[in-house]
C-alpha cells in the first residue's frame, strides 16, 4: 500500500519532451546543441519534490510511447515502402544512408531513426505513454505535472510531439453501426491480400486514399467515394514556391486559431505514382459521398443500395492531445492558437508535428524552433559558438 509522500514522488526534468518520431528527435538534438542536458539516469533515487542529486542546471528527457524506435513509422502497411513514400527529410546533421526503394518504409524508417537515436544518446525513455499534463499551481510561470503510465514528471515546459497516428478520424455517419461487413481504417490496413475477391468501398480524397485504392483494387472491387471532386495540380510541385504558400497559409490558421483541415485541402492532390497507376488501370473513378450505410452496403445519393463487403475509412487522422486537455488549450472552435512552435497563452508548451509543421523538414524546423524559444524562456546559458541555424 502507497502512503501520501510516495505518491507526491515524481522524477524532474526542465523540459519535458512527448513523442519520439522526427519532430521528438528534432528537438532532442537542438536541446544538447542548445545547453540542456539529459536528465540523470532511471536508478537515480528522488525525494518527494522530484529532487536528483548533483542534476544539471537543465536536463531534458524524451517519453515516448512505443516500444522502440520509428515513432508512427513502425505500423504503416507492409506494401508502402521507401519508393512509395512522400519523402523522409533527413534527421539534423544525420543523412540518410543508401537505402533500397523497395524497402517497406515501416523497417527502413525506424532503423534509420535508430541509428540517429545511438548517434545523439538522447534521453528517451519508452515504453512510457503519457496520460496527462497539468499545471502544478496557479502561478503562470510554475512547473507542469506528466502524469504517465510508470510515474510523474515535474517540469519547466513541455515539448509535445505526439503526432497524428493515434488519432484516426472516423466520421459518424448514417448507419455506421449497422454495417455487417468489415470496416477498417487506414490505420487498421495491413496488405491488400486481406481483402482480396471481396467489394471494398474505399473513402477519403487524401494520398493514402489513392494509394489503397491502386493497391487493393488489383485484388478487389473497388468503389472510391469522396465528399468533394478531388482536384489533382498540374505541373511539379515546388516546395519552394507551393510549399511556402501552403505553410504560410497553415500558419495563418493556427495563429488565428482555428482547425486546421486536412493536408490535402492545403496542398491539392497530386499526380503521384499511385495516381497516375490507377488512372492507367481504368480504376480511378470517385463516386459521390453515399447518402447512408446499411447492413450489406451503402445508399447511394440516387436511391440504390450498392453491395459492399468491406468499408475502409481513408478519412485522415488529427493532432493526438488528449494528455493535454487538462491544460484547456482549445478555444470555443476546436483550435489552439500558436505563435511559432508555442502555444499562445500558455509560453510553457510547444507543439511540435502540428499545424505547418507536420511533414518531416517543417518537424525539423519545428523542433529546433521550439528548443531555441524554451532555452531563452527559461534563461538557459548559450554555449559558446551556438547559433540558431547550427
Amino acid at each position: 500500500m502507497r502512503d501520501a509522500t510516495e505518491d507526491q514522488a515524481c522524477r524532474r526534468a526542465t523540459v519535458v519532451v512527448v513523442g519520439a518520431g522526427q519532430a521528438g528527435l528534432s528537438a532532442g538534438h537542438h536541446l544538447v546543441r542548445r545547453g540542456f542536458a539529459a536528465v540523470p539516469g532511471a536508478g537515480d533515487p528522488v525525494d518527494a519534490t522530484g529532487a536528483a542529486p548533483a542534476a544539471p542546471d537543465a536536463t531534458f528527457v524524451v517519453l515516448d510511447a512505443e516500444d522502440g524506435p520509428g515513432g508512427a513509422w513502425r505500423h504503416r502497411w507492409a506494401s508502402l515502402t521507401m519508393r512509395t513514400v512522400n519523402g523522409i527529410f533527413d534527421l539534423p546533421r544525420f543523412p540518410k544512408p543508401p537505402i533500397d526503394p523497395d524497402a517497406p518504409s515501416r523497417d527502413a524508417v525506424p532503423e534509420y531513426f535508430a541509428a540517429f537515436e545511438r548517434a545523439e544518446h538522447l534521453p528517451i525513455r519508452r515504453p512510457v505513454t503519457v496520460t496527462a499534463v497539468t499545471r502544478a499551481d496557479a502561478d503562470p510561470d510554475g512547473d507542469l505535472l506528466v502524469t504517465t503510465d510508470a510515474g510523474r514528471w515535474r517540469t519547466r515546459a513541455v515539448i509535445n510531439a505526439t503526432g497524428t497516428w493515434n488519432t484516426p478520424v472516423l466520421p459518424a455517419y448514417p448507419g455506421r453501426d449497422t454495417f455487417r461487413g468489415r470496416q477498417l481504417h487506414t490505420r487498421d490496413y495491413v496488405s491488400a491480400d486481406e481483402l482480396a475477391g471481396r467489394r471494398v468501398a474505399i473513402v477519403g480524397g487524401g494520398i493514402s486514399a489513392i494509394q489503397l485504392l491502386e493497391e487493393v483494387s488489383r485484388v478487389a472491387t473497388v468503389l472510391w467515394y469522396t465528399r468533394r471532386e478531388p482536384v489533382f495540380r498540374d505541373g511539379e510541385f515546388r516546395p519552394e514556391v507551393e510549399g511556402r504558400m501552403i505553410i504560410e497559409r497553415v500558419t495563418a490558421d493556427v495563429e488565428a486559431g482555428d482547425p486546421t483541415g486536412s493536408v490535402v485541402s492545403y496542398t491539392g492532390q497530386i499526380w503521384s505514382a499511385s495516381a497516375l497507376a490507377a488512372r492507367e488501370r481504368g480504376v480511378l473513378h470517385r463516386r459521390p459521398m453515399f447518402a447512408s450505410i446499411e447492413p450489406d452496403g451503402v445508399r447511394e445519393p440516387d436511391g440504390t443500395l450498392t453491395p459492399v463487403d468491406v468499408l475502409l475509412w481513408a478519412t485522415g487522422f488529427k493532432a493526438h492531445l488528449p494528455h493535454l486537455d487538462p491544460l484547456g488549450l482549445r478555444n470555443d472552435r476546436g483550435g489552439i492558437e500558436m505563435r511559432g512552435t508555442r502555444v499562445a497563452d500558455e509560453p510553457r508548451v510547444h507543439l511540435i508535428g502540428f499545424g505547418p509543421s507536420q511533414s518531416t523538414v517543417g518537424a525539423n524546423r519545428a523542433g529546433r524552433q521550439a528548443a531555441w524559444a524554451l532555452a531563452e524562456h527559461l534563461g538557459v546559458p548559450r554555449p559558446t559558438g551556438a547559433r540558431p541555424g547550427r
